[in-house]
């Protein structure tokens, strides 16, 4: 099944309108299915980082500004060590694909378990390690006394959610594997419901501080899990059935399992080495270049959120067709999709260049930071024709579990990152930050547009 990828970058002039003659004159059936994937995916993305934000908006009522940065330093903290872990998604996603692309009932069943089993056993591994993990975070964190002590209660209390997280990958995966992106939106929400409701009630009801927030945080997280096993057992707990313990653990099956898992691993470490330096590098530039990245970054993940909706569409139908051996079905949902990618270029470009100024005041009110900010924008809205074949990309060959071009295409990318940034960092400052991260994203796009899957 080897079709060349770069043709999909060949769009005439018809295919490039067909996204308008699509709005105009209705949708195909296969344009729709990919809304029905792409739209609950896009909502979960969104409501993905308002876990933080209402941890955070809590804490900056309490009365101390170390609340705040406790919470900040804690997030930090997750981000590091559960990103590292995406691999149970993205992996589980694909088999799952496959699987029901094949009618395979008993290949998603064993999908499923074996991805809950791992997701089980490196949570064991979190609580073991996270005493020394905090004690090498902290050592390399420059935060006050009180910062430090504030953030530990709050990460010794939430690590105790890491079987909840790392299961929901699993589960989110497995959805998605079956064509299903409304149960991962619906537990998203339901997590971020219960996180306010239950912060509120312990932080302003019972008097609780950072440990309110904490336990709210660790509430909605279980709370989470047991609402996509709610959903699960509703819908397919007939698959449980046909699971086979004994293949699912079967040494071929572990092979493949962590030949495309650790695949996956390698590719997320270049992700955070250069989203880290990115953010270090920044960070030398003064508080203001700091400030300003991070407020442009906010761009930059608003298009991710939209991006990844049909990334995930593209797992699920990738895989899908990839298991059923149809290769013309398959290429025809990677055009459809890049037909929908074109279209995001489109709007989110004319949003960036007509709403840069009111979305700055949106975000600060110092002018200081305003000034700065416009001598940077105009990269801002490179951000969408470089960053979006990248996304898209790396769904489909999720889905069709190749994962040696993800990993190919990532590594270059950040060699390309890296060396462009410091060829231009004395002479460019954070102007060469900005041409290493786009170059940085539309290499990864390039390199997996020119690959045979």
């Amino acid at each position: 099944m080897k079709a060349n990828c770069c043709i999909f970058f060949d769009v005439g002039r018809a295919e490039r309108s067909s996204f308008l003659l699509y709005l105009c004159k209705g949708m195909n059936s296969k344009n729709k299915e990919i809304l029905r994937l792409a739209l609950p995916a896009i909502v979960s993305n969104i409501t993905v980082p308002l876990l933080g934000l209402v941890d955070t908006t809590i804490t900056g009522h309490l009365g101390k500004t170390a609340y705040i940065g406790a919470v900040s330093v804690g997030a930090t903290l997750f981000n590091m060590i559960y990103w590292n872990f995406g691999f149970l998604r993205m992996g589980t996603s694909g088999q799952t694909a496959q699987a029901y692309g094949r009618n395979d009932h008993e290949g998603m069943a064993n999908a499923l378990f074996r991805s809950l089993f791992f997701s089980a056993m490196f949570s064991v591994v979190i609580w073991l390690l996270q005493w020394p993990l905090t004690t090498a975070a902290f050592h390399l964190m420059d935060t006050t006394p009180e910062v430090e002590q504030n953030a530990l209660i709050y990460f010794h209390i939430c690590i105790w959610g890491a079987p909840a997280v790392l299961g929901m990958y699993s589960l989110k995966g497995w959805f998605i594997g079956m064509q299903n992106t409304r149960y991962p939106m619906i537990v998203a929400i339901s997590i971020n419901l219960v996180n306010i409701l239950t912060s509120l009630g312990l932080v302003y009801g019972l008097g609780w501080k950072i440990e309110g927030v904490a336990v709210g945080t660790l509430t909605a997280q279980y709370a989470g899990l047991a609402i996509g096993c709610a959903l699960w057992r509703q819908k397919y707990r007939q698959y449980w059935g046909h699971l086979n313990i004994g293949r699912a653990l079967k040494k071929d099956e572990l092979k493949g399992f962590f030949k495309l898992n650790g695949g996956i691993f390698l590719r997320t470490l270049c992700l955070n080495a250069v989203m880290s330096f990115f953010t270090f590098a920044g960070a030398h530039q003064g508080e203001t270049l700091l400030a300003v990245n991070v407020l442009l970054m906010q761009l930059f993940n608003l298009f991710s959120y939209f991006t990844d909706g049909f990334a995930y569409a593209g797992e699920a139908l990738v895989g899908k067709y990839t298991g059923a051996q149809n290769k013309e079905e398959r290429d025809n949902s990677i055009r459809l999709i890049f037909h929908w990618g074109w279209g995001l270029v489109a709007v989110f470009t004319l949003l960036y260049l007509t709403g840069a100024e009111p979305f700055l005041h949106l975000l600060t009110d110092q002018e200081d930071v305003r000034r700065a900010a416009s001598d940077y924008y105009y990269w801002v809205l490179l951000v969408p024709v470089c960053g979006f074949a990248a996304f898209l990309w790396d769904g489909i060959m999720v889905g069709a579990t190749a994962i040696k071009p993800m990993i190919t295409a990532t590594f270059l990318a950040s060699v390309v990152f890296f060396l462009l940034y410091f060829i231009l960092h004395q002479h460019l400052d954070n102007h060469a930050l900005w041409i290493a991260f786009l170059c940085y994203l539309a290499t990864r796009g390039l390199v997996q547009w020119r690959t045979k899957i």
